[in-house]
């Protein structure tokens, strides 16, 4: 690895303490059955080769495997398995936005072309950083289009882009939105995108094996994804691809990610605050509050509530946005969750700070999220059943 610069070094020197420990026994067994329950008949309706999941309760993980990371290989799953996160990424993205503007570094009220002058007086211009990384810049599309083949073509598209609303009125879910705020915030910082997440930031929030580019020593651990075709993939290069669906991770290292951002006490203070960032939430679209990465619901929560926020209609359209003011920090029983796909992988990640429990699920096969939401939901209601809805009451 290329020596840091002394910026990235910095994070990486701030440490990392150990989490606090478990206050109370977990009921191992009952967690098991439950997991057990939700997650063999998912992989046998949806033909899924391999799946980690991970639980946490009161700072305990729980870990429980299933299938095959590699089916040309035979390869087991195991928690050090690594899976695409896809989307879940953005929550990573979102924690660097806001480490940089507690450096100084950049403020969430500013324009693209402070950072990017090529976009000075365009219409991406009005947009704020917040905006962008609230997917609220004014209707950018899911992803970027195909003709934009590289980084290099960048600016130009954004240049020329025209707006459907103005900005702060209207969410659309998009990777350019909150990839040009990725973007920004590393040239904000002076540094390469890639480098920062893989040398400083992922591992000052204690993650030693989540990677944008995973290093040849740990391709071993590397699952094949599957397609629909059911040949093995794994995720290709494209522009804003480590900004928004890059990084790669276990669930070792993803349930520390989920202890870390319950309680961050084991965390350096500069991580502990860029962590506590993201949970404040900047717009509410229907039900949902859309944060930095993470997307909010109050609890308790019913099924088909929390599958109708995550459910493509949601993501793929624009839908009214209602800017919160002040922004709004967590509230008593606020449950956060973030959705994430590529080709071959699917991932889903649900926690609920109050009650301290969280739930990782990664899976070497793109299956529906609505059945990734329905698993979790029936895991959350052993791990916590106030924060769950049944459907006696939907």
């Amino acid at each position: 690895m290329p020596i840091l610069s002394s910026r990235i070094a910095s994070l990486v020197a701030a440490g990392l303490a150990l989490f606090p420990v478990a206050a109370h026994a977990v009921d191992a067994a009952a967690v098991r059955a439950a997991v057990y329950r939700a997650i063999e008949p998912l992989m046998a309706r949806h033909d899924v080769p391999g799946m980690a999941v991970a639980v946490t309760v009161d700072g305990q993980a729980l870990f429980f495997n299933f299938g095959l990371a590699s089916k040309q290989d035979n390869v087991p799953v195991t928690e050090h398995t690594l899976f695409e996160l896809g989307s879940v990424s953005k929550t990573f993205t979102a924690t660097l936005g806001c480490h940089a503007r507690d450096l100084g570094k950049l403020s969430f009220d500013d324009h693209p072309g402070k950072y990017l002058p090529q976009l000075k007086g365009s219409a991406i211009d009005r947009a704020t950083l917040l905006e962008l990384a609230t997917y609220t810049a004014g209707g950018l599309p899911q992803q970027v289009p195909d003709e934009v083949e590289n980084m290099a073509q960048m600016p130009a598209y954004f240049r020329n882009w025209r707006p459907d609303a103005a900005p702060g009125t209207q969410r659309r879910y998009s990777n350019p939105s909150i990839g040009l705020f990725g973007h920004l915030t590393a040239l904000a910082l002076g540094a390469d995108f890639s480098r920062t997440m893989d040398g400083a930031l992922l591992p000052a929030l204690g993650l030693k094996h989540t990677y944008i580019h995973v290093p040849p020593d740990a391709m071993t651990h590397y699952a094949w994804g599957y397609d629909k075709d059911d040949r093995p993939v794994r995720v290709r290069p494209d522009v804003f691809d480590v900004e928004t669906y890059g990084v790669k991770s276990s669930t070792a290292d993803m349930i520390r990610y989920v202890q870390a951002n319950i309680d961050g006490d084991g965390l350096s203070e500069p991580m502990r605050r860029a962590v506590a960032c993201t949970h404040t939430g900047y717009f509410r679209i229907s039900n949902m509050v859309q944060g930095l990465g993470w997307e909010q619901y109050r609890t308790p929560i019913s099924l088909v509530a929390l599958q109708t926020g995550n459910a493509a209609a949601t993501s793929e359209t624009s839908h009214p946005a209602t800017r919160l003011q002040p922004p709004q920090t967590p509230q008593q029983g606020t449950l956060f969750n973030k959705t994430g796909t590529t080709r071959g992988f699917g991932a889903y990640v649900l926690y609920v700070p109050t009650y301290r429990v969280g739930i990782v699920m990664l899976a070497n096969k793109n299956y529906p999220i609505e059945a990734r939401v329905e698993a979790a939901h029936a895991i959350l209601g052993q791990l916590a059943p106030v924060s769950v809805q049944s459907s006696a009451r939907e």
